[in-house]
């Protein structure tokens, strides 16, 4: 299979960047995204030129180290899967391929497809963690939890944080990421005794990072690798709303 890549190529975070062509003529259909770039890659260097800069890690869809659009589309056209497991077969002979990364303020450009996602992780930062007994492993029957509302908090947990969901949002919100991390922990038990501060502060800090707010366009679910739904967006706001009522917002600073 025959491929046409147009790659955008920046050397660092203060370079203007520009889409590069390369053609890729022997692409097999079993390969995944990545290895069909590591391919282009290996050729690059042997030709004395710079790789592409792109981020992987577990390539399983587990770590969400990986992320980038592919014409036009986060994580590229296959739904529920991420840029590591995509594979060539979904692609046409001939077909003109457009690669670069997620683009957001708050997620900004390092080199190539690579981004910084440490806005993510000052998020989680904020507030997520409960105060719960460190030490022994506790006795797994101690606190009975209902099996639909652990599905329902695994079900939010399985974000994998790769930043897809900001990349699809037409006003950059980090809502469906910050709604999942909130819910998680806050369907929990051990989870009610920060339940409120936790919304308050994790999403004054989203705000403070420049993330935008909730399009309610729904591309965040669209385009998410988890299928995360946006119904957790409504428990967050619900979360929210009660925390902005009863309590006191705590100072980020104290993270």
């Amino acid at each position: 299979m025959k491929l046409t890549l147009r790659i955008w190529r920046q050397d660092g975070p203060r370079d203007k960047g520009k889409f590069v062509a390369y053609p890729v003529d022997d692409v097999a259909e079993d390969m995944s995204f990545l290895e069909m770039l590591d391919v282009l890659n290996e050729r690059l260097t042997l030709k004395g030129e710079r790789p592409v800069a792109f981020d992987s890690d577990c390539r399983e869809g587990i770590c969400g180290a990986c992320g980038f659009m592919v014409s036009g589309v986060a994580h590229g056209p296959q739904k529920l899967t991420t840029a590591c497991q995509l594979f060539m077969r979904h692609f046409k002979d001939g077909e003109t391929v457009v690669v670069e990364p997620f683009r957001a303020r708050a997620l900004p450009v390092l080199k190539d497809l690579i981004i910084d996602r440490s806005a993510l992780d000052a998020i989680v930062q904020a507030g997520g963690f409960i105060s719960a007994r460190t030490g022994s492993a506790p006795e797994a029957n101690a606190m009975l939890i209902a099996k639909p509302v652990a599905d329902r908090s695994m079900d939010a947990a399985a974000c994998i944080g790769c930043g897809a969901c900001i990349a699809a949002c037409p006003n950059a919100s980090a809502m469906l990421f910050t709604a999942a991390k909130v819910s998680h922990l806050g369907l929990l038990p051990q989870g009610q005794p920060e339940r409120r501060q936790r919304a308050l502060r994790m999403v004054a800090k989203m705000n403070e990072l420049g993330f935008g707010g909730c399009s309610n366009h729904g591309e965040c679910e669209a385009a998410c690798p988890k299928g995360i739904s946006i119904d957790f967006i409504a428990r967050l706001n619900r979360d929210y709303l009660s925390g902005s009522l009863f309590e006191k917002p705590e100072p980020l600073s104290s993270v």
